[in-house]
C-alpha cells in the first residue's frame, strides 16, 4: 500500500505535489551526508520537500548541515556494520521510500602494495554499506509498493583509474549490485540506479590533490591539471550538479528509469 504519512509543514500528502515531482513529504534517507555530494543531495531533496534523514558516523558531524535543515533528522551509523545499520533502520519512526547510499571513502596504492587492510576497508564502506542499507530498506518499499534507491558510485566504477584498484572494484561492485536489483524489484514499483561522477569539488578531491603533490613532487597546480585532463569539459564537477541528477532519479518523473549508471562526469565515460 502506498506511504500516506503526512508532511506537517506543508499540510499535503507526498501525491499533492505542484511540482510534479513526487518528492514533497517523502522520507529520503542520505548516508555520507556531512559533507560534500551527501551534504548537496540532502539540501537539494530538503529543498523539493523531502523530509531528510542525514546518517554520518559521527553525529556531531551533522549538526551544522541539521541546523540549516529544518525537521531533518540525524542519525550516527557506520553503514559498514550490518549490526549498525539495522539498528539505524529500526530506530526511525518511518520507514524511508527515498534511500541515497552515498557514504563511501577512497585511499590509493599501486595494486603490489595494496594491504589487506586498505582493500577490506574500500569494499566494507563503498559497497557493503550499499548492500546492508538496500536490505534494510527495502522491506517497507516492497510493502508499500513504492520506493527509490540511487547508489552514489562513481566513474571509476564504469572504468578503470591507476592506483585504486580496491576503490575501482567496490565502485565496479556497486554498478553491479544496482542492475541486478533493479531488475529483482522491477515489477514491484521500486527503481534502483546509480550515479556516477568524475571528479567532484569536494573534501574527498582536496584529498586526492595532495596525495598526488605528496607522492610525485607536482605542484598542486600541475595536480590539478592532471586530474583535469579527464573531463572533456576541462573542469571539476560541482556537488550540486550530482544532487540534481540523484533528484531526478528518484522523482515521478523518472519511474521509468531503473538499473541504469548515469554518468555525471562532462563526457568523460
Amino acid at each position: 500500500m502506498p506511504d500516506q504519512f503526512v508532511d506537517e509543514a506543508a499540510g499535503s500528502r507526498p501525491g499533492d505535489d505542484p511540482n510534479g515531482d513526487g518528492l514533497r513529504g517523502r522520507r529520503a534517507l542520505v548516508t555520507g551526508a556531512s559533507r560534500g555530494i551527501g551534504a548537496a543531495i540532502a539540501r537539494r531533496l530538503h529543498a523539493a520537500g523531502a523530509r531528510v534523514v542525514l546518517v554520518a558516523r559521527g553525529a556531531a558531524d551533522l549538526d551544522p548541515l541539521a541546523a540549516e535543515l529544518s525537521g531533518a533528522i540525524v542519525r550516527a551509523a557506520d553503514v559498514g556494520d550490518p549490526v549498525a545499520v539495522a539498528e539505524l533502520f529500526e530506530s526511525l519512526e518511518t520507514a524511508p521510500d527515498i534511500l541515497v547510499n552515498n557514504a563511501g571513502a577512497a585511499r590509493s596504492a599501486p595494486l603490489h602494495r595494496t594491504t589487506d587492510e586498505l582493500w577490506r576497508q574500500m569494499l566494507e564502506v563503498n559497497l557493503s554499506g550499499v548492500f546492508h542499507c538496500c536490505r534494510a530498506a527495502l522491506p517497507a518499499m516492497l510493502e508499500r509498493g513504492r520506493g527509490r534507491i540511487v547508489n552514489v558510485a562513481s566513474t571509476a566504477g564504469l572504468r578503470g583509474y591507476p592506483y585504486v584498484a580496491a576503490y575501482s572494484a567496490a565502485k565496479h561492485g556497486v554498478v553491479g549490485l544496482t542492475r541486478s536489483l533493479a531488475l529483482e524489484v522491477a515489477r514491484r514499483g521500486v527503481t534502483v540506479n546509480a550515479v556516477c561522477p568524475g571528479f567532484t569539488e569536494t573534501e574527498l578531491l582536496d584529498d586526492s590533490l595532495a596525495n598526488i603533490v605528496r607522492t610525485t613532487g607536482r605542484s598542486p597546480e600541475e595536480a590539478k591539471r592532471e586530474l583535469l585532463r579527464s573531463n572533456p569539459q576541462g573542469r571539476f564537477v560541482r556537488p550540486e550538479e550530482v544532487a540534481d541528477a540523484v533528484a531526478f532519479l528518484v522523482s515521478d518523473t523518472a519511474a521509468a528509469i531503473n538499473g541504469h549508471a548515469l554518468a555525471v562526469a562532462g563526457g568523460e565515460v
